[in-house]
């Protein structure tokens, strides 16, 4: 650790003493070495011991578990000119688990580095994704207008006016287009985003955060990732529906899903949901998102999410990405309703994705979902290159299992 960080770390530290607040000491503690490789793949399955969370009391009664009817994957792939085994590829991206759904049905499910499958996994950023559906739900049911997407975030939320979100729209958050200064680096230890996580192990308050941002661009000029644009969200719902997120989420999402699994939320000391990235599941769970998405927004019979929805999150919307991104990997890839789009993407096909390697990956053409979770701590080598190669095999996994129909 830098002399900067430890005086940072100290300082924290010194404050907490101060106020007696020895669980927040242990807490940063903690984050601090949240991403240890020795320490990265417990702390993936086991965020309970980390930070703030909430339990979601969703109805398990009636679980809904997907027929298995295992297949072979294929030996690997090609990309980029190198040959890349299965094996190897599993090995190298540090998979902890991999769920492949074919035609509804589970054909492939493995898990790797001692973890197992009743392991509930954070899903980082594939978390933005799962927000962008419960917006989709409230307004399909009429509870919230469709006009709100085209209002001011400063009119909806009046604590954010003045605020970097002040000219932004709803839907220019929803595009990560809001034009907020953000550094997303994880590696930084001074980034926004890393800034923002100390702020949860203290017992920070997100909307505070929010409110301390400032404006880099006009709105709607580039697609610039800035993760508290996903808070922004949660907090137009909340003023939209004069309701905590929580149970709006576990009427309009979790439990319509049938999960297997209660899951649970990481939160801030305010008890509100981390909606950027604080969602704890199974790996089986995190597909079954997926296979909602392919089904076109249905769940045995039941629509969770109209088509409609889907087709707008799903479809490229979002301004170009920032000009030092182009040309890198991470700037082929689309954007739309807090989903991301592969290069060349087919009909409909679209992923979420979270640091350190977490996807959900969609193909409705092929009926394909691919659920991982991994602890790839050399996921940014590259600008991203590891993204490209998850989805080449992913897109491989999809031929094979066509081919060998």
């Amino acid at each position: 650790m830098a002399l900067a960080q430890l005086f940072d770390t100290a300082n924290l530290i010194l404050r907490h003493l101060l106020r007696l607040d020895f669980a927040g000491i242990k807490r940063l503690g903690r984050v601090n070495t949240l991403f240890a490789p020795d320490k990265i793949v417990h702390n993936f399955s086991n965020m309970t011991n980390l930070l703030y969370f909430t339990d979601i009391r969703t109805d398990t009664s009636n679980p809904s578990p997907l027929p298995k009817q295992p297949r072979d994957m294929p030996d690997g792939m090609t990309h980029l000119g190198e040959n890349i085994s299965f094996d190897d590829w599993i090995k190298r991206r540090a998979l902890t688990a991999i769920v492949v759904i074919k035609d509804g049905t589970i054909v492939h499910e493995d898990y790797f580095q001692g973890t197992a499958p009743e392991d509930q996994r954070i899903s980082w950023s594939m978390c933005k994704s799962v927000t962008s559906l419960l917006l989709g739900a409230l307004i399909d049911k009429g509870l919230v207008d469709p006009s709100a997407l085209d209002r001011k975030i400063s009119d909806i939320v009046p604590q954010l006016a003045g605020t970097g979100y002040h000219d932004a729209t709803l839907r220019n958050v929803l595009n990560m287009a809001s034009g907020v200064a953000f550094n997303e680096d994880y590696l930084d230890y001074n980034s926004d985003i890393n800034r923002m996580g100390r702020v949860l192990a203290l017992g920070g308050s997100m909307d505070e955060f929010a409110k301390s941002l400032t404006t880099e661009f006009a709105p709607n000029t580039y697609n610039h990732y800035v993760s508290i644009d996903t808070h922004v969200i949660g907090m137009a719902i909340r003023a939209l529906m004069k309701s905590e997120i929580l149970p709006l989420f576990i009427t309009h999402i979790f439990d319509p899903l049938r999960l297997e699994t209660p899951p649970y939320f990481m939160t801030d000391s305010k008890g509100e949901p981390f909606v950027l990235g604080g969602l704890n599941m199974t790996t089986r769970d995190f597909a079954r998102i997926g296979l909602l998405i392919a089904n076109g927004g249905m769940v045995d019979g039941v629509r969770v999410v109209s088509k409609d929805w889907i087709t707008q999150s799903t479809t490229q919307s979002a301004p170009p990405p920032l000009p030092e991104k182009i040309g890198t990997p991470e700037g082929e890839l689309g954007y739309g309703y807090q989903w991301w789009l592969p290069p060349d993407a087919a009909v409909g096909e679209c992923f979420a994705i979270g640091i350190y390697g977490q996807f959900i990956y969609i193909n409705p053409n092929e009926n394909l979902v691919v659920a991982i979770n991994s602890t790839d701590v050399n996921f940014k080598d590259g600008n991203g290159a590891p993204a490209l190669e998850n989805i080449a095999m992913f897109r491989t996994i999809a031929r094979h299992l066509n081919d060998a129909h």
